[in-house]
Order: structure tokens, then sequence, then C-alpha cells
């Protein structure tokens, strides 16, 4: 055990002018010689929800066994390293996803049902219906204890209100997260926004005016370095590695967020179809966002973030990767072979960029352990075959160790047609915090999952 110097409360946070920014959890917050019982100083469990839209080539996906000993696929190879805090999930599906009577527009229904298990009224209107989604059902307990209650983020800007699908609202596409049945939540897809959020606002909400700004920018650690010297010179050895390890991250962020903006700067396109501190690039602007979500966690500023990787229907080309191809058009492949080859280099591309997420969390140090042992992290989609539009055997993996309950490298087979609705009960007993006895659908719990 270590002895620190000083007893800080969890909740600390450094302060300067017109700055308030939470610090990370440390050896201080819960110093080895207080009376305080182990388990009070447990940290606490974060979920997070990661999207991926168009479905998945499910034949490169699915393992051919289950049990412990399966063999990662080719869409998920990159998941290997971690298979010791992951499960691979089969047999769920989200049969509110489907059309029951309301004909095309599965899109739509899925984006809307993955996490509420509720099938949305179809209307392009003003009128939308869907239901409260797991995400917000987690937040309204969790986000009694932080800052925020949660972070919705996603990759790729909205599309305008109206009818995206088949006569059903954009509004069904472009989140996954549904505070009440009525009240979709925006997922905010810049950078700096999330960054500003969580660390303190700016002047100004103009992206004209913050580009003019960039040449006086200053760091938000410049503004709490009187609080931040005072407290660097109370703590252990530990703990200043700790602190200087997040404050690292805290400038990298913002100066990868400034570079953006700097590039974004001088491209000719309209304001409105490029936000500010957004990065062109798919993979910097997903990892970005990764970061900011470990940040946020780190700092315990939310435990709760739902992430979407493109809309639902999203036919974004991939060019790094060297697909031209719109992805939804790819993943109408009709038995093209070389539509089903750029359609599973795009779920390999996919599961690789999570895989970043999972290595960043995995080194993230949090009480004990790490981020990714102490959170719980559902990736997939609610269509699997996005030619057929199915909604049926869904791609999932549910990875971490959510502090000491899932038990990882495991490929869990349920039986057909079980509501994934019974597997998001599941992770909300995991928070510790009370959970509704049903959610859209659900039938129960996943008995399996709970099995250490």
């Amino acid at each position: 055990m270590i002895a620190t110097k000083k007893h800080l409360p969890r909740r600390a946070f450094l302060r300067g002018l017109g700055t308030t920014l939470a610090l990370p959890l440390l050896d201080a917050m819960v110093p080895a010689f207080a009376a305080t019982p182990k388990s009070a100083a447990k940290p606490p469990v974060r979920m997070g929800f990661v999207y991926v839209p168009n479905g998945i080539i499910m034949d490169r996906w699915t393992p051919a066994a289950p049990g412990t000993g399966f063999e990662f696929t080719p869409a998920m190879k990159a998941l290997e390293p971690f298979r010791d805090r992951l499960n691979v999930l089969s047999g769920l599906a989200q049969v509110n996803g489907r059309a029951l009577g309301d004909g095309a527009g599965d899109h739509a229904r899925a984006g809307a049902t993955w996490l509420t298990g509720v099938h949305p009224k179809k209307t392009g209107g003003a009128n939308i219906h869907a239901g409260v989604s797991a995400d917000q059902i987690a937040a309204r307990e969790l986000g009694k204890s932080t800052q925020l209650a949660s972070l919705e983020i996603g990759l790729e800007s909205p599309q305008l209100a109206g009818d995206c699908d088949s006569g059903y609202s954009c509004a069904y596409t472009n989140t996954i997260s549904w505070r009440n049945p009525t009240t979709p939540m925006p997922m905010e897809i810049n950078p700096r926004a999330v960054f500003e959020r969580l660390f303190g606002d700016g002047d100004s909400t103009d992206p004209a005016a913050r580009l003019r700004a960039l040449k006086d920018q200053r760091s938000i650690l410049d503004y709490v370095t009187g609080d931040l010297d005072r407290l660097e010179s109370s703590l252990g050895a530990g703990d200043r590695g700790k602190l200087s390890q997040y404050l690292d991250a805290v400038r990298d962020i913002e100066r990868r967020i400034q570079r953006a903006e700097e590039q974004n700067a001088s491209l000719k396109v309209p304001a409105m179809e490029r936000p500010s501190g957004a990065p062109e690039e798919f993979a910097e602007h997903s990892r970005l966002m990764m970061d900011l979500m470990v940040i946020a966690w780190q700092t315990d500023m939310t435990r709760v973030v739902s992430f979407m990787m493109a809309r639902e229907g999203s036919n974004r080309s991939y060019r790094a990767i060297g697909i031209s191809d719109g992805h939804h058009s790819c993943t109408h492949h009709m038995n093209d072979p070389v539509k089903i080859e750029k359609t599973a280099k795009i779920n390999r591309y996919h599961v690789e960029t999570f895989a970043y997420l999972l290595g960043k969390l995995s080194k993230t140090p949090d009480g004990d352990g790490t981020l990714l042992d102490h959170s719980m992290i559902l990736y997939g989609s609610s269509i699997s075959d996005g030619n057929a539009h199915t909604h049926d055997n869904l791609p999932l993996v549910l990875a971490g160790g959510a502090a000491g309950q899932l038990q990882g490298g495991r490929h869990i087979a349920y039986p057909k047609e079980t509501p994934m609705t019974n597997l998001l009960l599941s992770m909300l007993d995991k928070t510790g915090l009370p959970a509704p006895e049903k959610l859209g659908d659900s039938t129960g719990r996943l008995d399996r999952l709970t099995d250490i």
C-alpha cells in the first residue's frame, strides 16, 4: 500500500479563472490507512454503448462454436488481445425492429429499437414515438453521482428533420438514445463541443469566432496552474505520475482539436456542413472522440456514454481503406462477391476502431485496476444481415469486467429470438442501482451472463 501526503475527496477539482477541471481517481482519494471499508472505495461501473449501422457480413462474424475456446473470426480479429475481457453474444433479437405491418423502414426501426426494444411509430412528422433507452435509464440513477448524467456522441452529421427512411422520421436514424418515448437525445459530433461540456464553455459558440481566436487560445491547464502546483506538492510519487498522465491526455486532446479547427478554417465549404473541430478523416475523428470518452470516465464526469460510429442507414465511404462506395450501398450486395468483400472490410475497420477504445481503457489506471476492468461496453448493431434487413441473431460483443461482475473469454449462444432487451436489463443490474423489471419486449434477464 502507498501512503499519500493528503486525503482528497473523490469529487476533487482544480479551479481557476472561469475553469473547473475534474481530477482522475488518485490514491489520495482512497488513502491506504483510512478507516473506510475497502468496499466503499470500489470504483463505479461505467456503461458504454457503441453502435455500428447497416448490419454485418455474419458468416465473417459469428464464431463457429460456443464456449471458451472459440476462434476469433476475420471480422473480430482485432479484438483478440482483449479475449479475457469480452464476451461474444449470439442469438439475441430485436423483434420490434421488424416491419410488424408497417412495411419498409428497417434502418429507422433498427436505430430506434437497439436500446429501447420498442417498435417506433411510423411517422415523418413531429409526432415521433419510441421508448426510453437503456442508457438513459442508467443515466437517471448514475447521473446523481456525476456532473453529467450521460454523453451522447457520434461521428456523422445528423440528417435534416423530416422523412429519412420510407416514412420514418430522421429522429429514428440519428440517435440510439431516448430520454423518454418522444424525446430523442442528439448525438454530438464536434469534439470541441464535447471537450467544453466536460471542462467548461468558451465565450462564444460561433465557429467563426472560435477560429479567429485560435492564435490567442490558451490551454485550459493555464487557468489552473496555481491550484495544480499546490496539489502536486501535496501528493505522493505514485499520484504525481497518475496526475501527469492525465494532464498529458488533456493537452493532447486540446492540441488535436486545435489542429482540426485550423485545418477546417482553410476549407472552402459551408460551416453548416463541416462543424469546426471535427477532423475530416474517420480514424482521427473516431480516436479523438474515444479519447474524450475515456477521459470523461477517468474523471468520473459521467458514467454513461453512447457512441454512434455512423447514423443508421449511413452511406459514408471509407476511402482511407480503399472503399469509395457508400457503406449502405455495399450492404445491399445481392450476393455480389465484390460488394460482400467491401462490406466485410468496413466491418473489420469498425471493429479495429473499437479495439482502439478497448486499448485506451485497458491502459488507463482506475483504482485497483483499469477502466476496462471497471466498465462494460456493448458493441454491435440492430441489424444482422444488411442485405436482407434481418433483426435476429444480432452481432453483439460485451467488453469489460464490470468491476469483477463479468467473466470474459466466452462465446455465449442464446436460443433463437431471445430478446436483446434481456441483455440490457442484465447490464443495468450490474450498475448496482435499481433497474426496471421490464424494458421494451424483455422477458427476463440473461442467466449465463451472470455466471462467474
